[in-house]
């Protein structure tokens, strides 16, 4: 697959780049990258939630009444679940809600985040931006000029020496996330509209999976 090179303006600069079977040709696993999305989001998850139980309730154990001849229930305190004001029955205790997925699971959901991108159209190459100076504004204009501000997702990857000035301009701006190729994942790469490649970031992603993939043979 062919993908031309855009400059910051939007404009065609006439060079062209072939994107890396090994990187953007794969066979996609829906499977693995359901796993791998799911391990994000538990990773996100604080775990704090906690209720009170009936042993952390501070309220009296004297016996409300009687055992017998009351027509109701009999109930020694009012620590009890099902007086108001009474412990949570089973109620959320903190919990780690990560889980271990391996190496090459995410490898290959990684990939095959990549090659969907690619098969529906949603990438796009671009030189590599640098500004004098953190501005939004530029980085919106760039935006402009290659139609991608038009409210949906855009992911942008940077060379792994990406511009201090360029994640500064970046940053908040809605709807859009800079990442390197190493800081990839696939739940940001399929909950984006379009994936914008620099040149140096589409170097260092064919670069990191082709030495993966090198490592794995051996």
């Amino acid at each position: 697959m062919e993908l031309s090179v855009f400059n910051s303006k939007g404009e065609d600069t006439g060079r062209k780049v072939t994107l890396s079977d090994a990187v953007f040709g794969h066979e996609p696993n829906e499977h693995v990258m359901y796993l791998d999305v799911k391990q994000y989001l538990a990773n996100q998850r604080q775990g704090t939630h906690k209720s009170k139980e009936r042993a952390e309730i501070a309220r009296t154990t004297k016996k409300l009444k009687k055992q017998k001849g009351t027509g109701g229930a009999r109930a020694g305190s009012m620590k009890s679940g099902v007086f108001v004001g009474g412990g949570r029955m089973f109620g959320p205790r903190p919990r780690d809600y990560s889980f271990k997925l391996n190496k090459k699971t995410k490898r290959v959901a990684r990939l095959s985040a990549l090659s969907v991108l690619a098969r529906e159209g949603k990438v796009a190459l671009v030189e590599n931006l640098a500004f004098s100076a953190p501005r939004t504004k530029d980085f919106v204009a760039v935006l402009d000029g290659l139609k991608l501000n038009n409210g949906r997702k855009t992911l942008y990857v940077a060379g792994e020496a990406a511009d201090k000035n360029l994640l500064l301009s970046a940053r908040n701006v809605q709807k859009v996330k800079i990442s390197t190729a190493v800081g990839l994942n696939t739940h940001d790469l399929l909950n984006t509209d379009t994936l914008l490649l620099s040149e140096d970031g589409l170097r260092s992603l064919e670069q990191l999976y082709t030495e993966t993939a090198n490592n794995s043979a051996e």
